[in-house]
């Protein structure tokens, strides 16, 4: 049985960050929903079985370590759905959505380095015989998407962002294992511990290190929107003279409703290079939030345009720190696209 909207709304809504970096965390939940360690964990099950919790992870800012870029293809809308099983195929790839634009295939690549993601593209453009906007990032302005689910359309509160320290070669395996979630164990950061050979106490020094640094924007439940109710879903790229992009970015990031924004590359025949995204329950009111936002920064007398997403293909965690499977080549099997929704 799903949990009812009060335990989702306890269980998500205040520990999208914040999450408890203690021995026992779901035993502190529970004391502070009023819940016993059991009852929260097998809510927790019950969510990530139907959807609606990702993982209990960690977010990582963008210069951490490892690599990631946002690509887009124009896709011939009778081979859509073959070239989507393509790029869904690849493990890199962490994201695939189609959306309402000649270029109507964007997908995120992830991979340990900027080499092993621009060796995944090739294979992705060489399998698909398309070629790829690659729309590297250039500089975060908001990052750590966070829901209110009490909400039509607003995020969570923005956290101030840090200068980001880089992950430690040596601690790259714990980062891999937050990357993939926390183990649904009354006692996970235990077993972490033991699986690295390391203290509990340290594993917990090293992520709370790593929120002090601004290495980690979050820890708490990575939630999947589409399941939550918030499947309207737009993107906004801008055409922004360099000098101003910074100071254009900084406003958009702090206009409420606005869950994501940031400075990419240009590319050819791609003049865009400031994006924002906004999620809301309701196509209407995301436009909305996009005009009063866009209005509220300055920036509605520069190009851009609006990109609302129509079908999901992939929505999982991404790989910057976790290994590829050894056999990583993109399969054309059209079953592949196993995810696939609207919006």
């Amino acid at each position: 049985m799903a949990p009812d909207a009060d335990l989702r709304l306890a269980l998500l809504n205040p520990w999208q960050r914040g999450f408890p970096l203690v021995r026992e965390p779901f035993a502190h939940i529970g004391a502070t929903v009023g819940l016993s360690a059991t009852d929260v964990l097998d809510g927790y099950t019950r969510l990530q079985q139907e959807g609606a919790l990702s993982r209990i992870g960690g977010v990582f800012a963008g210069n951490a370590g490892g690599a990631a870029l946002l690509a887009a293809m124009a896709v011939p809308p009778e081979r859509l759905d073959a070239v989507a099983a393509i790029v869904t195929s690849h493990p890199g790839v962490n994201h695939n959505y189609q959306r309402e634009h000649l270029h109507n295939l964007w997908f995120v690549m992830t991979g340990h380095d900027d080499a092993a993601v621009r060796s995944a593209m090739a294979l992705l453009e060489d399998a698909t015989g398309l070629p790829a906007l690659q729309l590297r990032m250039q500089r975060a302005y908001r990052i750590d998407l966070g829901f209110d689910l009490r909400s039509r359309t607003a995020p969570a509160p923005m956290t101030a962002a840090l200068e980001a320290t880089p992950v430690a070669e040596a601690d790259r395996p714990l980062a891999a294992l937050l990357e993939a979630g926390l183990p649904l164990v009354p006692r996970p950061f235990d077993h972490w511990a033991q699986a690295l050979g390391r203290t509990p106490a340290s594993v917990l020094a090293t992520l709370q290190q790593w929120l002090d640094q601004g290495t980690l924007r979050r820890i708490g439940a990575i939630v999947r929107h589409h399941e939550l109710g918030f499947d309207a879903n737009a993107m906004t790229v801008f055409d922004i003279p360099d000098a101003a992009v910074d100071q254009c970015g900084e406003a958009l990031a702090h206009e409420v409703g606005v869950t994501l924004a940031y400075r990419r590359e240009r590319a050819p025949g791609w003049p865009y290079n400031l994006y924002c995204m906004v999620h809301g329950r309701d196509r209407t009111e995301v436009l909305e939030v996009i005009a009063r936002a866009t209005g509220n920064a300055g920036l509605a007398h520069y190009p851009h345009e609006v990109l609302f997403s129509c079908r999901r293909f992939k929505q999982t965690g991404p790989r910057r720190f976790r290994a590829l499977p050894e056999t990583a080549a993109p399969s054309a099997t059209p079953t592949e696209v196993l995810d696939a929704v609207a919006g």
